[in-house]
This record gives C-alpha cells, sequence and structure tokens, in this order.
C-alpha cells in the first residue's frame, strides 16, 4: 500500500465548492478516475473468482502469496513512474485476489441460500463504502491518527486471528467481522479523504488501497451473513 501520511490542509478545495486543489489538480477527476480503476480491479477479482471455483486451497494460498508480491511491484512502478505497468499491476492484483477467494466464494454459492447471501453482502459492502468514503470525502477533521489506531488494530485482530488457529473462541467469526468492519470503516474513511491531496501520479496506488478496503469488508459481510469462516 501507499504511505499514508497527514493529511495536508493546503491541498483543500477553496470555499465556495471549488474541487480544484493548489497544484491545480481536479479533485473530481481524481476521484473519478481512482473509482473506474477500483471498479475494473473489482471486475477482474470477480472474474478470478469464477476461474478459480475448482481450484485447490494450495493453489488460492500460492494466488496471495502471489497478490503480495505484485502488490510490492507496484510500489516500484509508481517510482518508475510507469503508469501502464502499474494499471497492468493492479488489474492482476485483483485477478489474484480473485482466484485467492474463490475456494471461499465457491463454497458460499453452493451452499443453501447462498447466491442470496453474496448478493446481500455484495449490497451492503457497496452501502457501507458509499456510506464511510462520503463521511472521508467531506470530512476536513484529519483521520491520520485514527488511522494508526486502527492499523494497530488490524494487526491485533491478525494476531488473535493467529491464536484461534489454535484455541477456541466462543463466536469468533461474529467478533473478527464486527471488529474488522470497524477497522476497516477508518481505512475507507482515510483513504477517501486521500482523494483531495492525491495527484495523477497516485491514482493506481490509491485504487489499490480503496480496493482492499471493498475486498475486505465483502469478505466480512460474508462471514457475517454466511457464518462462514474467515477470511
Amino acid at each position: 500500500m501507499s504511505s499514508r501520511g497527514p493529511i495536508d490542509q493546503q491541498t483543500w478545495g477553496v470555499p465556495g465548492g471549488d474541487t480544484r486543489v493548489e497544484s491545480g489538480v481536479d479533485t473530481r477527476a481524481i476521484f473519478g478516475q481512482t473509482m473506474f480503476l477500483v471498479a475494473i480491479t473489482a471486475g477482474f477479482a470477480a472474474l478470478g473468482a469464477y476461474v478459480g471455483q475448482h481450484f485447490t486451497s494450495g493453489t488460492s494460498l500460492l494466488a496471495y502469496i502471489a497478490a503480495f508480491g505484485i502488490m510490492l511491484g507496484m510500489s516500484f512502478a509508481r517510482k518508475a513512474q510507469n503508469g501502464s505497468l502499474g494499471m497492468g499491476l493492479l488489474f492482476a492484483f485483483g485477478l489474484l485476489l480473485g482466484i485467492a477467494v474463490a475456494p471461499t466464494i465457491a463454497h458460499y454459492a453452493n451452499s443453501p441460500s447462498g447466491s442470496t447471501v453474496l448478493w446481500q453482502a455484495a449490497t451492503l459492502t457497496g452501502l457501507f463504502i458509499a456510506g464511510f468514503g462520503c463521511v472521508g470525502y467531506a470530512t476536513k477533521r484529519d483521520l491520520s491518527k485514527a488511522m494508526r489506531i486502527a492499523m494497530f488494530g488490524l494487526l491485533g485482530l491478525i494476531i488473535v486471528g493467529f491464536l484461534s488457529i489454535f484455541i477456541s473462541i466462543p463466536s469468533f467469526n461474529m467478533i473478527w467481522s464486527i471488529v474488522g468492519l470497524a477497522i476497516f470503516s477508518v481505512f475507507t474513511m482515510y483513504d477517501f479523504q486521500r482523494i483531495h491531496r492525491a495527484g495523477e501520479a497516485d491514482v493506481i496506488m490509491l485504487a489499490m488501497s480503496i480496493f482492499l478496503d471493498v475486498f475486505n469488508v465483502f469478505l466480512m459481510m460474508l462471514s457475517l451473513l454466511g457464518g462462514g469462516g474467515r477470511r
């Protein structure tokens, strides 16, 4: 992921609703470009989930590892200012994450009322991202401190998830999902707030961050609605 630094107050729009920041970058254009890339990446993830529906758990793990490698590659592509390479890596990233969760999606799809659960999770994810995204985009409060707290919260959640492999925790899936959604609500607000200080060179990495918000929120919604396993 790209670095998450303090909000530069000089990049906010001027009074009167003008969305053009001081550097001359149109915030609405950055927003449109970012969300367009998020939508395409989500489409590649859906394609990956379809292609990998019969893959084994071993293939799923390899896809996760490859996706992590691509995420690192995207940082290098940004430093090299290679937008075409970065965009291609972004779409490959979405495809691999789709393959990685394909067995989980297939499990829900093949269960009773599974298609209903999937559509409900997708709808709630859209509402979640739209709601918290709007809050983050509109607020002028610096969310960087809240984001740092959320990062520690995510680290703690990962540690607890690892411990749950060895220790039985009652209602763990529900607790995991609710806490996770609280954490990603902060991430979502922060990522949408970053649009105000982003330039065209930041669009691809910003799209990746928002896509990861969507991806994780969707899996947590699935866990809550379907009572299935963790992500």
